[in-house]
């Protein structure tokens, strides 16, 4: 009888073991990039012209000849903060989520974001400057709800 549960115990312990080595390839943790330069992501900004299909709340940026102007608004006021992973995967995966409150005509083709894919072209200093550059940008407000009275 002891046998048998010391193999059942042996058993057991194996298989904790080989589900605690078992990695999961997708998880984001440990992940983490480097500090971006906020002043260095406005350079970027401009230079790669998202500035194209993207104004910024409060900040004048120089227009682009023979464009159309800006379609999708970044920063301004949010019910949510725009954390750095949210604007990373913003950037590095654009149809992750397509912007709200815009006509889906305007941002999107077949559900698949209009906005054109940079990973082969921007560096990842380049992605965490223009992120460092954009996320003051937003500031978080508590939206104003009104509830019934319990009764």
């Amino acid at each position: 009888m002891n046998r048998i549960l010391l193999t059942i115990a042996g058993l057991l312990t194996m298989a904790f073991i080989a589900a605690a080595c078992e990695r999961d390839y997708m998880s984001e943790h440990g992940f983490s990039l480097p500090e971006g330069d906020p002043i260095a992501g406005k350079e970027v900004f401009l230079y790669m012209q998202c500035h194209e299909c993207h104004s910024i709340r409060n900040i004048d940026l120089p227009s682009i000849p023979l464009t159309d102007p800006p379609f999708v608004e970044l920063g301004g006021s949010v019910t949510k903060v725009k954390t750095y992973g949210d604007l990373v995967t913003s950037i590095i995966n654009p149809s992750h989520k397509l912007a709200e409150g815009y006509p889906v005509d305007v941002i999107s083709n077949n559900g698949e974001s209009k906005m054109r894919n940079y990973n082969g072209v921007m560096t990842v200093q380049e992605l965490t400057d223009i992120v460092m550059f954009l996320q003051p940008h937003y500031k978080v407000i508590i939206p104003h709800a009104t509830y019934p009275p319990y009764r």
